[in-house]
């Protein structure tokens, strides 16, 4: 009787072996310099090229700029670096920044004697998975950028919490070959209100809060980026249409630049970019497309 239920459990183990998915294969880490996460089924898709602005066009963030390629840089290089978050204004060039960051860290003769910087995208909806990704690149012996654009959590999101262990606080705690950076719109990641709710329906108003905001506590570096006056958002339209050699004098360049503003409500990066796309084909001037395609950080 115990020999046949010892059969029994071993087919039953077998059958559900053949139907468990097959782990991920190990990825080529030396087929490009930057990966997207799938995690259905497991993979890294390599990217052959980086959508990605050259560093010297990004303009009004010469601060934010200097923080993270300094914290990049010195996580390439085998030193230790925070985990950063970079929030705030939209179209200010936050994901542009990160993604010239890795460049330029990549550019450093120290960088590419240790093996280059491997950045990693990992998509909102698939940060639940992020303890499977960060297995697999446990194993290697490069370093790498896992990066997630436009985190933020709603009222129903319980994926914060798995996100807090993982950064900071977990049994095995994040690889030492790994640096995590977020963009965002919110400095805790979650919406006022939703914090708000929680310290007014709590027992113990501050308890709630804290639970709330120890997310965006896990990472070292809160990089802030505010809304560009006018004299900025000027530089930005002048480093594009330099750049791209637009033939348009200066002067009648800011004053489409003053009206293309107005029309959007808005100064920004990305606002500076769209300008600098209408005005090349008015002008008849063709530009790469994806020279300035990620400006919407």
């Amino acid at each position: 009787m115990e020999q046949c239920l010892t059969e029994v459990a071993g087919r039953i183990a077998a059958a559900l072996e053949r139907l468990a998915p097959p782990p991920p294969a190990p990825p080529d880490f030396a087929a490009a310099d930057a990966f997207v996460w799938h995690p259905r089924p497991p993979r890294l898709a390599p990217v052959p090229a980086v959508s990605r602005v050259d560093i010297m066009l990004l303009k009004g963030i010469d601060r934010q700029l200097r923080i993270l390629c300094d914290n990049t840089r010195r996580f390439a290089t085998g030193y230790p670096a925070n985990n950063a978050v970079l929030w705030g204004a939209r179209g200010m060039g936050k994901s542009s920044l990160v993604k010239a960051a890795h460049a330029e860290a990549n550019a450093s003769p120290e960088t590419l004697s240790q093996g280059r910087l491997i950045l990693v995208e990992i998509h909102r909806e698939d940060i639940a998975s992020l303890p499977l990704l960060l297995g697999l690149l446990r194993e290697s012996a490069r370093c790498f950028l896992v990066f997630c654009d436009d985190l933020s959590f709603e009222r129903e999101d319980t994926d914060y919490k798995a996100l807090k262990s993982i950064l900071d606080g977990g049994i095995e705690g994040r690889p030492p070959n790994v640096l995590f950076y977020a963009t965002s719109n919110r400095r805790h990641l979650m919406p006022r209100e939703m914090i708000e709710n929680e310290r007014s329906t709590a027992i113990n108003p501050s308890e709630a809060t804290e639970e709330k905001v120890s997310l965006s506590d896990r990472f070292g570096l809160w990089i802030g980026f505010h809304n560009c006056d006018q004299e900025t958002f000027f530089a930005m339209v002048d480093a594009y249409a330099g750049h791209f050699h637009l033939p348009i004098a200066r002067e009648a360049l800011h004053a489409e630049a003053v009206e293309w503003s107005v029309t959007r409500g808005a100064r920004s990066g990305r606002v500076a970019w769209q300008l600098i796309q209408d005005l090349a084909g008015r002008l008849g001037v063709r530009i790469e497309s994806a020279a300035g395609s990620d400006q919407a950080a």
